[in-house]
């Protein structure tokens, strides 16, 4: 696998994560099994990302805009959270802040 298809992994696990701990804090405590299994398992393949030659800057970068991008949008779904045009200008910040840090990170 190529680093970026496991930094989507990671990402994916993490928010499967998250998304676990807000159904624990208001549901089943047994939801909490996969807070542990997500966070472990996106850790891995960060790791796993990094060692197959992602740059730090670059692989937390793209975590956490995508991360924070499909955590809003999965609360809106799931939870009925509010996502409203402030949310998106935020989320649109957030990338256009990736995407400039990879590019500099490409020079």
């Amino acid at each position: 696998m190529t680093a970026y298809v496991f930094l989507a992994l990671a990402i994916l696990s993490e928010v499967s994560a998250t998304v676990s701990l807000r159904m624990a804090t208001h549901g089943p405590r047994t939801w909490y099994s996969g807070v542990v299994v997500g966070y472990l398992a996106a850790f891995t393949l960060l790791s796993l990302a990094l060692a197959g030659g992602l740059g730090i800057g670059i692989a937390y970068g793209i975590w956490a805009a995508g991360g924070v991008a499909l955590t809003a949008v999965l609360s809106r779904v799931l939870f009925h959270e509010a996502f409203n045009r402030t949310t998106a200008a935020g989320i649109a910040l957030i990338i256009a802040g990736v995407l400039l840090v990879e590019l500099g990170a490409a020079h």
